[in-house]
């Protein structure tokens, strides 16, 4: 959000996907989520996330899954040009 408090929708609905995108970037992340509460990782309610290292939700190798507090994994922009193959692990 701008801060002054009101939203840019126009930079919104050009970073905006297909709705068909979203439903599997959606499901990769569940699965991904599954996937480390299987490993015993995570747990509901832990106030964790489950991080893509190279910021590709489809992508659920286990090397490319990490754990990290909401926060942290919350804290940048998602937009084309801000990935996250420059951010510290």
């Amino acid at each position: 959000m701008a801060p002054s408090g009101k939203r840019n929708y126009r930079s919104e609905y050009k970073n905006y996907q297909s709705a068909t995108s979203q439903k599997k970037a959606r499901a990769g992340r569940n699965t991904a989520r599954r996937k480390m509460a299987a490993a015993g990782r995570v747990r509901k309610g832990d106030g964790k996330d489950v991080a893509h290292r190279n910021g590709n939700p489809r992508d659920n190798r286990r090397s490319n899954l990490k754990v990290v507090s909401a926060s942290k994994n919350r804290s940048f922009k998602r937009t084309r040009t801000a990935g996250k193959t420059n951010r510290r692990a």
